[in-house]
């Protein structure tokens, strides 16, 4: 499980450092910086993909991603220095992985340093150049945890949004980002999942409503059947809230758990009768991965705390974003360059 977090120099996020556990949910007002620790997040996730550069350039450049401070300054994207080591704060003797400009040197079995890389590109990562299962099983493990990190953020629900449409069925034990393998992830539930708790979460919801996944010429369609209705309504009948309330069911159940996954703002365009069950559907997904849950929804908010989620408040202090009790933050050292 991941025990620290630790942010600087992003966007509002100067100095942040916080301890989580397997169930967080990170609250304030708008403007406090919760999106902002969601997408560092992301960028960090994306390192291990190798595409950290491309994400920079989407989220505007390089200048709209630093610290927003009246300090703020600018450049060209480049990574500088990486470290990887041992234990709570790194010192000189428990890194065993460090990249300084090209420059990479691991660690032996013997405890002395030796170069492996004297050209990384800048733009290039050593946890996706420099990965391997014999020289540097370390980096590589990082890397595959990385890689493994779930974010889901607003599901489309709009009228042609992926999600409402019959689609080819494909063993899907994981649902993609935006929904588009909804009926298939539903149906892989159901024959490899936890298809009860799957209607489990669905009855507690919508007060004894089914779910199906109807198949004709190897299309899926998603079914849902309500008490007094008298036929199942399809995804293109159903609301925004409550397809998003599905969507959000198949991810949280998949029966291939993430060890680390990260919601932001589920509770979008759900009626707060939702959010309850949302809340215990998420406690639950927390015993089989790490969760981290972005919400400025109070009552979601107060379900989860009340699942003894760790409850981390941002708050804004002249334009930096801190964490309140900040001053029991966990302790944290940078590498230098």
């Amino acid at each position: 499980m991941i025990s620290t977090l630790a942010i600087a120099g992003y966007r509002s996020l100067r100095d942040v450092r916080m301890g989580l556990e397997g169930l967080n949910v990170v609250t304030g007002a708008n403007w406090s910086g919760k999106s902002s620790l969601y997408r560092a997040l992301w960028l960090l996730a994306d390192i291990g993909q190798g595409r950290i550069i491309q994400s920079l350039a989407l989220e505007g450049g390089l200048a709209s991603t630093l610290w927003a401070g009246p300090e703020a300054f600018s450049g060209d994207p480049e990574i500088k220095v990486e470290s990887l080591w041992t234990g709570h704060v790194l010192g000189r003797a428990n890194g065993f992985a460090e990249r300084n400009g090209p420059a990479v040197r691991l660690r032996d079995a013997a405890g002395a340093w030796r170069p492996v890389f004297d050209n990384l590109a800048r733009f290039d990562s050593m946890l996706t150049h420099c990965s391997d299962p014999r020289e540097a099983p370390e980096l590589l493990a990082v890397r595959e945890r990385l890689r493994g990190w779930r974010f889901y953020d607003h599901f489309r629900t709009d009228a042609d949004a992926p999600a409402r449409r019959r689609q080819i069925g494909t063993y899907t034990p994981v649902l993609a980002a935006d929904g588009a393998d909804f009926a298939s992830a539903v149906q892989t539930i159901f024959e490899m999942g936890d298809e009860d708790g799957f209607g489990a979460a669905v009855a507690d919801a919508f007060n004894g409503a089914r779910v199906s996944v109807s198949v004709a010429d190897g299309y899926f369609e998603v079914l849902m059947q309500q008490p007094g209705l008298l036929r199942p309504l399809t995804t293109a009948e159903l609301s925004d809230g409550t397809l998003r309330y599905l969507l959000l069911v198949t991810a949280l159940l998949s029966p291939r758990p993430p060890e680390f996954m990260i919601l932001n703002e589920p509770e979008a365009s759900l009626h707060p009768d939702l959010l309850a069950p949302l809340a215990r559907l998420i406690a639950r997904a927390a015993q089989r991965s790490q969760v981290i849950v972005v919400s400025h929804a109070e009552t979601l908010v107060l379900e989860l705390a009340a699942d003894a989620a760790k409850r981390i408040v941002l708050t804004k202090r002249l334009g930096e974003t801190v964490v309140d009790g900040d001053e029991d933050s966990p302790e944290w050292r940078w590498p230098v360059r």
